[in-house]
Parts: C-alpha cells; structure tokens; sequence
C-alpha cells in the first residue's frame, strides 16, 4: 500500500508523498500566512497570544523583548514550508518546521473558520458555505499528524 503524506525513512530523512496540487496550495498557504505574520495582520493574532492578559505593561515590555524573535521564527519556519513544499524528501529540521508551519496555517484558517475545538470529518455539513475551507482545515490536520507520526518515530 502506498503512503501519503510524511514518513520517516530508515536513513534518517523523511519522505514526502502529495500531489502536485496539493504540493502547489501548501505553497501558497505558506506564502499567505507568511505575509500575514510579516505585516503583523490582526489575522495571525491567535499565533502570538499574550503572556500577560491583566497586565498591559508587563504585555508591552514583553512584545519589547520578544516579539521580533517571535516574528522572526515564525516567518522562517513558514518560509521552509513553502521552499520545500515541491521536495520528496525532508530532513529532520525541515520536517520540525513543516510541523510548525503547518500548526500555525491551521490556527489562522481556525480562527477565520471560527473553529474552537476540534473538528472531525463528521462534524462537516456539506452544505455549509464553509465546507470546502473546513475540508482543507481538516486536510492540513491530517497532513500535520503525518508529520508528528513521522517526528514521534525518531523519539
């Protein structure tokens, strides 16, 4: 049988099996929440929760001294996703940023999508108007979880 998605391979690399389409809109959802992240849209607020709620200066001096690391990982990460989005094959930092990556694509589709906890197939009225974005939020949960199973195997 043969496998979609990521796997671990013997050599210590990880193999990635997708469709050419699947590995163009991976790209391009990389690229898009990437510029997100670099604007500083409202939209990516989800990916950098504050560490202070009750306490806007402490809030303030904490963005002072961290955001720009934040940013700056965030953006890198998506940017080896999208780099590597055509590659059939990952090493270990490239699939720990596909991971990521692909968590913080999810949470900003989830927030748009207005999704809170988390959604199963069966949860997907096909006639909701959202249905074909709740199908891709549920299409990059699965790919996600082959990139955790595949990471999990060198544990």
């Amino acid at each position: 049988m043969r496998f979609a998605g990521v796997r671990a391979l013997a050599g210590g690399d990880y193999a990635v099996r997708l469709s050419a389409a699947d590995r163009r809109l991976l790209q391009g959802l990389a690229a898009q929440v990437r510029e997100l992240v670099e604007r500083d849209d409202e939209a990516v607020a989800r990916l950098f929760p504050p560490a202070y709620r009750d306490d806007p200066e402490a809030q303030a001096g904490y963005e002072r001294l961290v955001r720009r690391e934040l940013v700056a990982g965030r953006v890198a990460r998506l940017r080896v996703l999208e780099q590597s989005a055509g590659a059939d094959r990952l090493d270990d930092a490239q699939a720990d940023a596909w991971c990521s990556a692909l968590n913080d694509v999810r949470l900003v589709l989830g927030e748009r999508l207005g999704i809170s906890e988390d959604l199963y197939e069966r949860d997907v009225d096909r006639n909701d108007p959202r249905a074909p974005q709740l199908a891709l939020y549920l299409w990059l949960t699965w790919l996600q979880s082959t990139v955790v199973d595949a990471l999990a195997r060198r544990l």
